[in-house]
């Protein structure tokens, strides 16, 4: 059963930094790239950082470059979003994504994790 399970959101005040996870299970890891997307109430879902399969390559939506950073860990089949100096604006449903290296229809969604950034 393929699963991605996301941790690590909360509550954090403008400034500060949270770390969320995305654990995947029921799939090959290494052979999927890995992405974080959020959506915000009443837009669209947007990329927000993405990896490749082997970890060689990443990319940055423009409005987190310098404040956020996406790894992976494969010995614990994880994704990683560090998120620092966090802005009112990053607050949104974060949502972890894998697509095959080899084929963009094979892809999997986790279920989100809700960041929220207020004073």
């Amino acid at each position: 059963q393929v699963q991605l399970v996301e941790s690590g959101g909360g509550l954090v005040q403008p400034g500060g930094s949270l770390r969320l996870s995305c654990v995947a299970s029921g799939f090959t890891f290494s052979m999927f790239a890995m992405s974080w997307h959020r959506q915000a109430p009443g837009k669209e879902r947007e990329l927000v950082a993405a990896m490749t399969d082997n970890g060689g390559s990443t990319n940055y939506a423009d409005s987190v470059k310098g404040r956020f950073t996406i790894s992976r860990d494969s010995a614990k089949n994880t994704v990683y979003l560090q998120m620092n100096s966090l802005k009112p604006e990053d607050a949104a449903v974060y949502y972890c994504n894998a697509v095959h290296r080899f084929s963009a229809g094979l892809a999997y969604w986790g279920r989100g994790t809700q960041v929220t950034v207020s004073s």
